[in-house]
């Protein structure tokens, strides 16, 4: 809205040429995102509690974590709103990369809403079916897969990192890699959200290098010196990702270890979701197991431990999964665990920038 209402200006007062850049409105976004969601929190945080919305521990935790029961949860809820309403101040509300992010935002973070109404509330710690779940998620993302390939010069290859030239044509494929891409990279951050800030710092600074891809991406200039597929109006994407990363940062200021609210499956489906669609729509899909990797290997743990334990009629490769919980089973203090993983996100966010010159 602001970009509509002062860009235009520019021609009877040049200082208002600057909403035109993209790093101008950016910047802003993330600092709008990260304004709202510090002066809110504290407000957020009574109304969850007024509303008994708060965590209910299931006993699939360790023991530790009896003390985290009572915790108000929701608090994705407000990520949501920084996002979107600084989005929606500071980007070209003309653009169809934001409203497709937007759609991933508000879809995936109502399917969390009601996973955690029903727990909360209703005290049914099953929430929604997990069939029932991954069904809208898909759909949701076969629509985003479906316009994004609709989108003039967008191509359906997928590039190959660190290589100069390689990719992979997945023509008519390339909705059913889009929809597995969105569902399994929400539900990985779904899966990671087990400890206070492990979920929501990887996942800001997974936006953050997304960010500069899809800055990039948007670029025609940029993106030919570094050999990026350009794609017209991707750059927008960067405001809306600018405006996840103020909101992460600001749910962090509360959520920091010993978290004073959590974000639920509200918030850690939606981010995912964004994140998923981010790497779509910047055409550095594979990256995102890099980017990522925090959350490939909170999957890859889950799903070595129940093959295992099934393979062999009880054993266990880690002492619980998530790895997360493994370490905290091992003495590892929950604030080691927590910064440790954030070490390790920056470092593959480092590697994953890498790649622009990489090739």
């Amino acid at each position: 809205m602001i970009y509509h209402l002062l860009y235009p200006l520019h021609a009877d007062f040049i200082f208002f040429n600057v909403f035109k850049y993209i790093t101008f409105r950016s910047i802003y976004a993330t600092l709008t995102a990260l304004i709202i969601s510090l002066l809110l929190g504290p407000w957020f945080i009574r109304k969850l509690s007024e509303l008994k919305l708060k965590e209910r521990i299931n006993g699939n935790t360790p023991k530790t974590h009896s003390g985290k029961s009572g915790t108000p949860t929701m608090g994705g809820m407000l990520i949501i709103f920084a996002v979107a309403l600084s989005t929606l101040l500071w980007v070209d509300l003309k653009n169809i990369y934001m409203w497709l992010g937007m759609l991933i935002l508000l879809t995936f973070g109502l399917v969390g809403f009601v996973d955690d109404y029903i727990k909360t509330v209703k005290g049914n710690m099953k929430g929604v079916s997990g069939r029932m779940r991954l069904l809208i998620e898909f759909a949701v993302a076969a629509v985003v897969g479906y316009v994004l390939v609709s989108i003039p010069g967008f191509d359906r290859t997928v590039v190959i990192p660190f290589f100069k030239n390689l990719t992979i044509d997945l023509g008519l494929l390339y909705i059913p890699f889009a929809m597995l891409v969105i569902v399994g990279s929400a539900n990985a951050v779904n899966l990671t959200d087990g400890l206070d800030g492990l979920a929501i710092g990887p996942a800001t600074i997974a936006a953050a290098t997304y960010l500069v891809f899809a800055y990039v991406t948007g670029n025609v200039k940029a993106a030919n010196y570094l050999q990026f597929p350009f794609l017209s109006g991707v750059g927008e994407l960067a405001i809306f990702l600018g405006a996840v990363v103020g909101a992460g940062m600001g749910f962090l200021w509360y959520n920091s270890y010993p978290a004073q609210m959590f974000m639920g499956d509200v918030g850690s489906l939606s981010l995912g979701g964004i994140l998923g669609a981010a790497a779509l729509m910047t055409k550095q899909e594979i990256l995102l197991l890099v980017v990522g990797g925090i959350f490939v290997m909170e999957v890859i743990s889950v799903i070595l431990q129940v093959g295992f334990f099934k393979y062999t009629n009880g054993r266990r490769i880690f002492r619980m999964a998530p790895i997360h919980h493994h370490f905290e089973l091992k003495g590892w203090p929950e604030p080691k665990i927590i910064v440790r993983f954030w070490i390790i996100s920056i470092f593959l966010a480092m590697l994953a920038i890498s790649t622009l010159k990489l090739r």
